[in-house]
Formats: structure tokens, sequence, C-alpha cells
């Protein structure tokens, strides 16, 4: 079943054109990692997904993009059901100045949730849910900036599961990281493959071997190669990935 079906994008920031011509089946209830060198358009191409790119001056998308079917630019789209439908955990750790509880509850308040009880039940949950619950749990009412990079990422996780989310976007969530919270991240990213459709941007192509189930080479904002990541890494149909995967350039 596939959650987000792309068709021809292009996307142009002002004359350049960045992506050119995707077309990407992404599954759901698996993690796909794209990878490609830097600027390759990869991170791009992920913002496309929840539309954050809509916030970028002299950005134009054409083409198609649907969730589940319901086309996600489309004019009756509200953009704000899409973004909490897509969530997005971003490279470096950004938690708001304000407590653990306060981040957590952001997000459900901006959607209509004041009951104490139902908020405290949704911190509950999704730190539970970003495997967090019991180094935090008596820390609710302090301030987020006082917890490790690690910490903070997962509670980032943590803040975008707490709306419930369908699919989570994750751009490098573990390069700013040390060797043992990028082992943390990836367990439990693979443990929330059973209720979320991740997709996420990684340098790092071990990373993508360790989690992804499939994986999509970009390069110079095409989509060179897609496929399961075991077939990708070990039979790459295209040269050019080959090239990439066995550190011939880039």
């Amino acid at each position: 079943m596939d959650k987000f079906n792309v068709e021809h994008l292009d996307l142009y920031y002002g004359d350049f054109k960045a992506l050119k011509d995707i077309n990407l089946k992404l599954p759901a209830n698996e993690i796909t990692a794209f990878i490609g060198p830097s600027g390759c358009g990869k991170s791009t191409f992920l913002k496309s997904l929840n539309r954050m790119n809509d916030l970028v001056e002299g950005c134009k998308i054409t083409g198609k993009v649907t969730l589940d079917g319901e086309d996600i630019y489309g004019s009756n789209m509200d953009v704000n059901v899409l973004r909490k439908k897509v969530g997005m955990v971003f490279q470096k750790p950004n938690p708001f100045p304000m407590s653990v509880y306060d981040n957590i509850t952001y997000g459900p308040r901006t959607h209509g949730i004041h009951k104490k009880s139902q908020l405290d039940e949704i911190v509950e949950r999704s730190l539970r849910g970003a495997a967090i619950w019991d180094e935090l749990k008596d820390r609710l009412n302090k301030s987020a900036l006082g917890l490790s990079g690690g910490q903070q990422q997962r509670l980032c996780i943590a803040r975008a599961l707490a709306v419930q989310p369908d699919v989570i976007l994750m751009d490098e969530p573990t390069s700013a990281l040390d060797p043992i919270s990028t082992s943390k991240i990836e367990d439990l990213v693979l443990e929330l493959k059973k209720d979320y459709t991740i997709i996420m941007v990684t340098h790092n192509m071990q990373q993508a071997t360790r989690v992804s189930d499939r994986t999509v080479f970009f390069l110079l904002g095409e989509v060179i190669e897609d496929g399961k990541t075991e077939e990708l890494f070990s039979m790459p149909r295209d040269k050019r990935t080959e090239d990439y995967i066995t550190g011939r350039f880039g």
C-alpha cells in the first residue's frame, strides 16, 4: 500500500531547477531512506512532502503528490491538516525554549485540546512512543533546553508524535548526535515503523542499510535509482549508484 505517490514533480527556486521529474511511490509502514551527496535535492524533496517549501520565497512546484490518494497541492488541501498528518524532525534538535511538558502539548493545544487530563495522557503516550518517558517523567516541568542532544532529539520525535501523525519525515535526524544517541534513535525508528510511515534523509549509508526497507538514491536533483535497500546496496542497477555507494565519488 503506497502512502505517497509522486508523479513528474519538478521544483524550482526562481530559475534554478532543483528537482527534476521525480516519480516515486513511498509505501506505508516502511522506512524509506534518501541517500546521495550533499546538495542533491534529498532534503528539498523531503520538505515538499509536507509543503515546508511553501515557506521558501520563489519556490515553485509542478507535478502531483498524493497522500493516501489525496492531492496535497490541490486547492482543497488544508496545509495545517497536512502538517498534522505528516510530522517533521529536523537535523538539529530544535526543542522550544519551554518545559518538556509544554513542548509536547504545543501541537495538541494548537489543534484545540486543552483538557489537562487529556494533555497529561498525550505527554505520557508521546514520550513512551519516543522511548524517553522513564528518563523524563520526573523532569516534565524543567526546560527542554537542559536536556542532552540525544534527549532533545527524542523529545522532538515525541513532539511530532503528539499530534498523532501518519507519516514522520526525518531530515538527517542523527547527524548532530554521538554514536550512542544515534543508536537509540535508530532503535526507536525501527520501533515506530509498526505505527507510522517513516521517510528519512541520511548522509550515512550504514544507517540506511541498518534501518531502511527501501532506499532512494538522489543525484543532482534527480532520482537515479530506488528499490529494496538490500538489493540497491548489493546489486545497484545504475553505475552512478554503484560509484556512490562504493565511495568512488562524493
